[in-house]
């Protein structure tokens, strides 16, 4: 009963237009009422308390470093860097949108922030060198799915931060299963643009290569200084949010010189109305989690699968499924928001290790933001490119697969996930 009473107010909630933050409290409040223990005051500690957490401040320090680098340049000059060393193969704007996703991955952590860049930027080459836009749209929106999964990763301080689990061995476990994520589009995309017959971007010089590599370069020290800074232990994923915001800041103004003073207002400005939601959005989820560990949530769910606790392979296979079914239906952060805390004391049960589980689960709610009818990043491409819907979903299904087909490897293969973590944090 207790389980129905949360679900039903909260999708009750949201069907009736709530922003989802009210929609957690309103279900929280439910909760409170059905176990009679309804207190005001335990709502607003709990929602100050939420937001109240040091590691949490390296998210609105995170997005402000992705505005900045975008509107520094720092963004383009990945791109371009990729374009001179692969632009000119068979289908190689296709080689630079993953390459590029994976760099820019590597910087910002925001799915939304790399695809809309992505897609600015490569979509119009794309067409007019002739390729498929359905196709080029869907790579583009899958190769920006990667930015969750490599450090510095948003979703993985979100999971740390409700599961009570190391965002810094996230970061370090987290990197393998990224590059595995960009190897599969290069793969699918090899397979599935090979009889495509498109203008080719001409061949560039050595010596052009590496002016343009050299450009980009303090593109590439960032992301250097923020996983080995981690990595040596020379600061934590919050102090290294604040390096990446000076970084990008004094490379933008200084040294490519593309942000100017009077832009300062409107960047931070928008990096604080994101950060607003997100923030919202975590404390009004830890006072539902708070909820649903008093009302005993976790035990009732463990019991529903308790045939699976001999099998943690099998388990796994379960609780991803489930999680591909929500997020079809949810967002990234509110997926991230309501199941952390059901779920995170089943799989401590169950004898999983909470990393390797946090990063099969923020995998799988990346690929969630590829999966219609939500599908927030091809909403992104499609406003973007300027490219209808159906064509979006029409071309991104091959790379969607090939996504799963990686999740489905780390499953089988945890080993994928722990064993360079282990061999980074020494």
């Amino acid at each position: 009963m207790t389980i129905t009473v949360f679900v039903l107010s909260l999708l009750g909630a949201m069907a009736l237009g709530m922003p989802l933050a009210f929609s957690l409290l309103v279900s929280g409040v439910a909760l409170m009422l059905h176990l009679d223990q309804f207190d005001t005051q335990i709502v607003s500690q709990n929602l100050i308390s939420g937001a109240d957490n040091f590691p949490l401040m390296a998210v609105p320090f995170f997005m402000l470093a992705g505005e900045l680098m975008n509107a520094g340049g720092m963004s383009r000059r990945i791109v371009q860097s990729a374009l001179v060393w692969v632009g000119h193969l068979q289908g190689g704007l296709g080689y630079v949108a993953v390459f590029a996703a994976l760099l820019m991955a590597s910087l910002s952590g925001s799915a939304v922030a790399d695809t809309a860049a992505l897609a600015a930027v490569l979509l119009p080459m794309m067409r007019d060198a002739g390729y498929r836009m359905d196709r080029s749209a869907g790579l583009i929106a899958a190769g920006g799915i990667i930015a969750p999964v490599i450090p510095p990763s948003i979703g993985f301080i979100l999971f740390g931060v409700i599961g009570g689990v190391s965002i810094s061995k996230l970061f370090m476990a987290g990197i393998v299963p990224g590059v595995l994520m960009g190897l599969a589009l290069l793969v699918t995309w090899r397979i599935v643009a090979r009889s495509d017959r498109v203008s080719v971007a001409p061949k560039v010089p050595l010596r052009e290569r590496l002016r343009v590599t050299a450009d980009a370069f303090w593109c590439y020290l960032l992301a250097v200084t923020i996983i080995g800074g981690m990595k040596a232990g020379v600061f934590t994923p919050t102090e290294a949010a604040v390096v990446a915001v000076v970084y990008a800041l004094l490379v933008g103004m200084f040294i490519y010189r593309e942000i100017h003073p009077r832009q300062l207002y409107a960047i931070v400005l928008a990096a604080g109305k994101t950060s607003a939601v997100v923030m919202f959005l975590v404390a009004a989820a830890l006072v539902s989690a708070w909820l649903i560990t008093v009302a005993n949530i976790p035990a009732q769910v463990a019991a529903l699968v308790e045939p699976f606790h001999d099998s943690p392979r099998l388990l796994m296979a379960l609780l991803m499924l489930l999680v591909v079914v929500v997020g079809t239906a949810l967002d990234f952060a509110p997926t991230v928001l309501i199941l952390t805390p059901v779920l995170m004391p089943l799989v401590r049960q169950a004898g999983i290790d909470p990393v390797y589980f946090g990063v099969l689960f923020i995998i799988n709610n990346a690929i969630g933001l590829l999966t219609p009818p939500v599908g927030t990043v091809l909403n992104v491409v499609c406003g973007v490119g300027r490219i209808p819907m159906h064509e979006v979903i029409r071309g991104v299904w091959p790379f969607l697969l090939s996504q799963l087909v990686v999740l489905g490897l780390l499953i089988l293969f945890p080993a994928l996930v722990l064993a360079p973590m282990r061999w980074m944090l020494g």
